[in-house]
């Protein structure tokens, strides 16, 4: 029996081992290309022996255009991020706690057009922007877009957290004197913490990460990190370590701040699975 045990955890522990080094490999890859010369890049023979060097992180950090970049990013994504958590959350408490005719469509239908890809929008999007609203190559376009985006995620996730909030706490608000938006804001919101806090970080990830509708409706004053990470790609060469020092210098930030806040997401993704 307890050979039969070992060997279950020498299988579950091989799996677990398996599946970090296929989740962590590109990140790897991508830092140890950062770190090299380019002629070290090109180096069939050399994958992991190198002198290893910063001059590409250097070479990135003192472009002058950085600072504007990643200020344009931090815009965009906090100011969507904040945008898109106040009207969820109070979609969601309208879909959970009120009754009125086709409710249930309109829960089905807010999910399912989360399902619609980002690339699909991105021609009727510019249109509309540019001849009809002029919001093209202007940071609030890009905001309003990704409030659109992610909204329906955030109703849908804060749907679940706000269905476990007792109604008896709300009533009691009611009957000590407090009104509807006294009760929303004072007994509600402190119990959904937790799914606001998920909430804010998958939607300013996906802010933070957009490619293709920041690429078509900003400009080079409005354009944010990622679609300056696609001015290394010419069509003469690539210059891959500048690159990928810059895709590290994304992609770090929101790593730490996932594994700092992972509780918060792992109660998010999995509020509504047990029910008292």
């Amino acid at each position: 029996m307890r050979r039969y045990s070992a060997t279950n955890t020498a299988i579950y522990y091989s799996v677990l081992i398996c599946l970090c080094i296929l989740s962590l490999g590109p990140i790897i890859l991508m830092l140890l290309t950062s770190l090299k010369l380019k002629v070290d890049i090109f180096n069939e023979v050399s994958t992991f022996i190198f002198m290893p060097t910063l001059s590409n992180y250097v070479s990135v950090i003192n472009d002058p255009s950085l600072m504007r970049y990643l200020g344009n990013s931090l815009y965009v994504g906090l100011i969507s991020t904040g945008l898109t958590l106040v009207m969820g959350c109070m979609a969601a408490y309208a879909l959970v706690r009120f009754r009125f005719m086709g409710r249930d469509v309109v829960s089905l239908t807010t999910l399912l057009m989360r399902m619609v890809p980002p690339a699909v929008l991105t021609v009727p999007v510019f249109a509309i922007w540019t001849f009809q609203y002029g919001l093209s190559n202007n940071r609030h376009g890009l905001i309003l877009i990704y409030v659109a985006i992610n909204l329906p995620f955030v109703i849908w996730i804060l749907q679940s957290f706000i269905q476990q909030v007792p109604i008896q706490l709300e009533e009691a608000a009611r009957v000590d004197g407090a009104n509807p938006f006294q009760t929303f804001f004072l007994v509600v919101l402190p119990i959904i913490k937790p799914g606001l806090a998920a909430a804010a970080i998958f939607t300013f990830r996906i802010a933070w990460n957009e490619f293709i509708l920041a690429l078509v409706l900003t400009n080079r004053a409005t354009r944010t990190i990622p679609v300056n990470i696609s001015l290394f790609l010419t069509e003469h060469n690539i210059d891959w370590g500048r690159l990928m020092a810059m895709g590290m210098l994304i992609a770090v930030p929101p790593i730490i701040f996932t594994f700092v806040a992972s509780k918060q997401i792992i109660t998010g993704m999995t509020a509504g699975a047990v029910k008292g």
